[in-house]
């Protein structure tokens, strides 16, 4: 399976970054195994490495959202993306005054559609380089490769680099990014 999976992405000529497979073949990400019988948020509670995220999502109302059907297609940053903001910006997001603020940030890492690691890179292609996707929150993010890497870019130019890919859950799948994107 490994050895499939290297030869898809050479063949696209990207790294968009390979999870380790737990035992019965589901990827593994933040040291547990991520069922494509699951929702999102069913899946994500689970991560070591989201439990920052999977906080923002419930203080933003946002579980139920996150549990339809879908399909969504979710860039889910790591707890080392948010601690990387300034000092003091998730806990003033946490507070219940800051909720809409808070949403559009967390919505703005979400597309609606199921969009795999070909469907972001073929757009890429499509667009000589560069691939415009609208989020949830209504605001742009745009795709691009940075050598081999899938790159990232918000609208305040601010980039964050997909290092595990194409995490299927029954709602549409998770691609897991290395810092925090934020709308205008």
């Amino acid at each position: 399976m490994k050895t499939v999976l290297a030869l898809v992405v050479l063949t696209l000529g990207v790294s968009f970054g390979v999870s380790a497979q737990s035992m019965d073949g589901n990827p593994m990400v933040g040291g547990a195994a991520m069922y494509k019988t699951k929702n999102i948020v069913e899946n994500a509670v689970n991560s070591k490495d989201h439990t920052t995220l999977v906080a923002a999502v419930q203080a933003a109302g946002l579980v139920d959202t996150l549990k339809s059907a879908g399909p969504f297609t979710v860039f889910a940053p790591v707890n080392s993306a948010f601690e990387a903001l300034p000092a003091g910006t998730v806990e003033t997001l946490l507070k219940p005054e800051n909720k809409a603020t808070l949403t559009k940030i967390l919505t703005y890492h979400v597309i609606a559609g199921n969009f795999s690691s070909k469907d972001v890179v073929k757009a890429i292609k499509k667009g000589k380089g560069k691939a415009e996707f609208t989020t949830v929150a209504g605001g742009k993010l745009y795709a691009m490769l940075d050598g081999k890497n899938v790159v990232l870019m918000d609208e305040k130019g601010g980039k964050s680099t997909v290092t595990i890919a194409d995490v299927k859950q029954s709602n549409g799948v998770i691609h897991v990014i290395n810092s925090v994107l934020l709308p205008n």
